[in-house]
This record gives C-alpha cells, sequence and structure tokens, in this order.
C-alpha cells in the first residue's frame, strides 16, 4: 500500500512509502480511495498537526514522519464489519494513501469510525457520509470544495452570530485561497448588508480575486495602508505574521476582532507576536457546528452548509479548472507547489490513487 509520509518537522518535504496492508480485525472494513482532493487546507493541516492533533488521525508509525489528511471518496473493497457491504462509497477525511482501515459504526445516516485512537477527535473528522456512484466531477467538486467552504459559511455564520463584532468592513486574508472566495461570497449575498468586504492578496492573483466580483475592493499584501481606517474584522487564511503585523499596526483599536483561520503561508507564521489592537483569535468551525447543533438541534447547521456549498459549486466551471492526476506518487509535487505557495488559485487538484 502506497502513502505519502510528509516531514512534521519540515512540511514541505515528503517520501513516497510503501507499507505491507493491515489485515481486518473483526469489525473492521478496508477502503480503497478512489480519488482526494489536494488544497492549501492540507497544508494547514501539516502546520497545525501538532496544535491541533490532525497528525493524530493516521498515525504512520514512522517517527518525524507524519500522513496528512485528505478530503476524498473512497469503496469498501474487503469487510469484517455487519454495517458496511463491499461496494459502499463513502465521503469523508481519509490517508494520502491508496486505502484505509476503519471500524464502522452506524451514526446519523453514516458512519463513524469507531477505532479507539479516534475516540477523542472531533467528530466532523470521524464522520462518513454514503454517497451514490455518480459522474466522477461530482465527487472531485465535493472534496474540493465541501470542507472549504464548508468553514467559509461557518465564518460567516459565526460572524452573523456575533453582529460582525460591530465593524464597518471585514478584510480578509488569502482572498484567492478557496475559503477565502467563499467567505467573501457568502458575505456578499445578503441584499442589506451594511458591512464593506475588502479581499487582501498577492499582487499576481489580485486579478483574478476582482474577476469574482464578490469584494467591494481587493488589495495586495503591499497596500495595506490604503485599508479605510473604520471597525473592522480581519478574517485570516494564511497565517502570514508580517501582513498582521501591518494590519495590527494600521487599523490598532479600529480593529474589532482578528480571527486566526489557515496558514497557507506557514513559512511567514510567528506563533509569539505583539501586536496592536486586538490579540488574534483561533477560529475552530467544528466549534462553531456544536454551537448551532445546540442551539437549533441536530441537522439544521448541516443543511445550511449543504446547500451554501452548492450554490458555490453550481457556477465553478467558470472560475476553477480541475487538475486530475493519477498514481499517490503525484500527490508530492502538489502538495510541494500548495506547501511552497507556487499553486494556481484557479486550478483545483485532484488525486486519483
Amino acid at each position: 500500500m502506497q502513502r505519502i509520509l510528509v516531514n512534521q518537522k519540515s512540511i514541505p518535504q515528503t517520501r513516497l512509502d510503501v507499507v505491507d496492508s493491515a489485515p481486518l480485525a473483526q469489525g473492521q472494513a478496508r477502503l480503497k480511495l478512489e480519488s482526494f482532493a489536494l488544497t492549501s487546507n492540507n497544508v494547514t493541516y501539516a502546520a497545525a498537526g501538532f496544535d491541533i492533533g490532525y497528525w493524530q488521525f493516521f498515525p504512520s508509525g514512522v517517527d518525524g514522519w507524519g500522513i496528512v489528511p485528505v478530503w476524498g471518496t473512497a469503496e469498501v473493497v474487503e469487510t469484517r464489519s455487519d454495517a458496511l457491504e463491499i461496494g459502499a462509497r463513502l465521503y469523508g477525511f481519509y490517508p494520502m494513501a491508496e486505502e484505509l482501515v476503519i471500524t464502522p459504526q452506524s451514526a446519523q445516516g453514516g458512519f463513524i469510525d469507531a477505532a479507539p485512537h479516534r475516540a477523542k477527535l472531533p467528530l466532523i473528522y470521524n464522520q462518513y457520509t454514503p454517497v451514490r456512484s455518480e459522474a466522477a466531477q461530482d465527487d472531485h467538486l465535493r472534496a474540493l470544495l465541501q470542507p472549504l467552504l464548508a468553514t467559509s459559511y461557518l465564518l460567516f455564520d459565526w460572524l452573523q452570530d456575533n453582529a460582525m463584532f460591530g465593524a464597518d468592513q471585514v478584510i480578509i486574508g488569502s482572498a484567492s485561497s478557496k475559503t477565502g472566495l467563499g467567505l467573501c461570497r457568502y458575505l456578499a449575498e445578503p441584499k442589506d448588508r451594511t458591512y464593506k468586504i475588502v479581499g487582501l492578496t498577492s499582487d499576481g492573483n489580485r486579478e483574478f480575486v476582482q474577476s469574482l466580483g464578490t469584494c467591494d475592493s481587493v488589495l495586495t499584501y503591499d497596500q495595506i495602508s490604503d485599508i479605510a481606517r473604520v471597525p473592522s474584522v480581519y478574517v485570516d487564511m494564511s497565517g502570514n505574521s508580517d501582513v498582521k503585523a501591518r494590519l495590527h499596526d494600521h487599523l490598532d483599536d479600529q480593529l474589532k476582532h482578528s480571527a486566526a483561520v489557515g496558514l497557507s503561508h506557514w513559512d511567514r507564521f510567528a506563533p509569539a507576536q505583539k501586536l496592536a489592537g486586538p490579540k488574534p483569535e483561533f477560529f475552530f468551525a467544528p466549534a462553531q457546528v456544536a454551537k448551532r447543533r445546540a442551539d437549533w438541534g441536530p441537522g439544521v447547521i448541516e443543511k445550511q452548509i449543504t446547500a451554501a456549498w452548492k450554490r458555490i459549486a453550481s457556477d465553478a466551471a467558470e472560475w476553477l479548472t480541475l487538475q486530475v492526476q493519477d498514481g499517490v506518487a503525484a500527490s508530492e509535487p502538489v502538495y510541494q507547489a500548495l506547501a511552497s505557495g507556487q499553486a494556481d488559485p484557479k486550478h483545483g487538484f485532484i488525486i486519483r490513487p
């Protein structure tokens, strides 16, 4: 079984590893991956692997090397479980590898992996959803967009839940990322909105973000001083410490909240910073899901997320080009391009093991 290992101390470094497939114990099932997506989200998983626990989902057994989780679709090819039949297809959280052995347990119309090592990890990452055999593009768009746009929508819901922290503008760092462009889109949807949407991005991606038409203004990281000094919220997808420091210095007491979401610029992240204005707070999407489940009951926020990401996916062909590659080994150059910030935001990368 082929898998990709990532150096936990130098996350751009990868290696292709081959191990024997694990024999099934009673109650387990073997899932063969059909396809999975690679995005900057996976770089965040690696960068926050120890802090949030992403390395714990799929232990590699190799000291200093971990397996980065991906979102994708797999088929049950062997089973010793009464819960899953051979041929079932499941969408969910997988290793960057050819297969995964799970201990399936029925839960809310799908399954969870009841393996002991996953018991204390966030439920949202342990859920596996049955999906029909359908056009491959549907599988690809789901894997690419559903996880990222779910975070985008939960950010939007969280901002609304907090009355935008009283801000007159929302500033999105790394607005060219799929999570960033999703948040811009959701923020732009309300017809009666009273806030402005400001996208921050690199000079090379500015035209792309502008072409989407969801931001009131799009500025490069060199134009932070041009941002209006009015009550603001900063939602940071990149983790770029220099950008964050300059933005905090510029807005200072006009910055009402600073949210840390992603680490796509992981190599420019400084965990201990003294900043003007409010201390940044990490946004953890599963926490907002849990809050809304408590507020509204189970299933409501999930239905809203599904409807929201499908709205954006419906016109994805206008701004997203699928790049489909075969073989687990094809993951390495794609992941490395994402980790080094060299990937084109207009491309959606799919690996078919």
